[in-house]
């Protein structure tokens, strides 16, 4: 089966992942569809979107299941989708929901540092996996309101994350806990324990989507360089097969597995970083080459049509954390990460595939 048939059926049968509350995994999902339809100018992506996004949003903006006094970072990520839904409309509904995102972020609790909690019920912390889902949104929120301090916080929320989650190899860890209260916090560093791929694929993302539409000036030189050595060091743990493994940086750990929806994530932000600029000569060429190739072990092995003669995208793990709650906590350990389930065309696969295919056509 062609990916965009994949796609398209995928779509058809996509449901509102948390009962059609407003939630970062459809968010996913809609930037895919935007992307794609970006790249292609097939109708089909943006009525996919029309009809998934637009039942959640209401004349006024308010967002179907969103409460902001969550302070849940997660739910930002899927504003994204509703700049380009205004450029092409004109409807103030999109704006207006952006404006209650952005009215979350005013007073979302911070850490000393300024960073964002990645959530009220886990205080005190930062996530990689929260500088995806809320720093993106409030760059470009910035860039429509002409609100440029908000850029300037951005910048500094991301310099301040790189610098609490750095590891000696050169990626990142998932989680930081600035109280060091967590079992799974390093009691000097606050640091957790693992490098988790998707975490390290948010954070590529993250990066790579602000940076390429910032100005290249000295206040975004700092980041622009750790982004280039975060995105060489993930060119170079690449696996043979194309892809790379759950636990990123310990291959040979027993039970360690090439993972679907990092590999699809570091598809994307080699070949977008490679293609608007952000990477330049060889460091350009290798992530190209690199996303390329980890873009057709995707679409070439872990497409597979189950039982029923429904193909699906697979080996994507469902879930990952930290902490939580007594009888579930999630202690961070390296294998940890290999105790999750591993599921089929989940939306945090499915859509970072979308976006990674969608920088191959622009790239062709």
């Amino acid at each position: 089966m062609k990916a965009t048939d994949y796609f398209d059926q995928f779509s058809i049968r996509y449901k509102p992942y948390k009962g059609d509350s407003w939630c970062y995994e459809d968010g996913c999902v809609y930037r895919g569809l935007q992307l794609l339809f970006e790249a292609s100018g097939d109708e089909r992506w943006r009525h996919h979107l029309h009809r998934l996004a637009d039942a959640q949003i209401s004349a006024d903006g308010t967002l179907a299941g969103y409460k902001p006094s969550e302070y849940n970072i997660d739910h930002i990520l899927a504003g994204r989708i509703l700049f380009p839904l205004a450029a092409e409309t004109g409807d103030a509904r999109y704006l207006a929901a952006a404006n209650h995102l952005a009215g979350q972020l005013r007073t979302h609790p911070r850490i000393a540092a300024g960073n964002y909690w990645h959530k009220q019920r886990y205080p005190q912390q930062v996530w990689l996996d929260g500088l995806y889902m809320g720093l993106p949104f409030q760059i470009e929120y910035a860039q429509v309101t002409g609100r440029t301090e908000l850029v300037d916080d951005a910048l500094r929320q991301f310099s301040s994350a790189l610098s609490l989650t750095a590891d000696a190899g050169g990626l990142y860890v998932h989680g930081y806990d600035d109280s060091r209260s967590q079992r799974w916090a390093d009691p000097a560093t606050g640091q957790s324990p693992a490098i988790w791929a998707r975490a390290v694929g948010w954070l590529a993302m993250a990066l790579v989507d602000a940076l390429v539409i910032l100005p290249d000036d000295d206040a975004t030189a700092p980041l622009r360089e750790r982004a280039r050595r975060l995105l060489a060091g993930i060119v170079a743990r690449q696996t043979e097969a194309g892809l790379w493994m759950q636990v990123l940086d310990n291959p040979t750990l027993a039970g360690n597995y090439e993972e679907t929806s990092a590999s699809a994530m570091f598809a994307y932000a080699l070949l977008r970083a490679a293609r608007l600029g952000l990477l330049k000569g060889e460091e350009a060429d290798a992530a190209v080459s690199a996303g390329r190739r980890a873009l057709k072990a995707l679409l070439e092995t872990r497409l597979k049509v189950d039982e029923e003669g429904v193909t699906r995208l697979t080996g994507i793990v469902h879930v990952a954390g930290l902490g939580g709650f007594e009888g579930n906590y999630r202690d961070g350990s390296p294998g940890y990460y290999l105790t999750e389930p591993v599921v089929s065309d989940d939306a945090k696969g499915v859509g970072p595939l979308m976006m990674a295919y969608a920088e191959g056509l622009l790239l062709r």
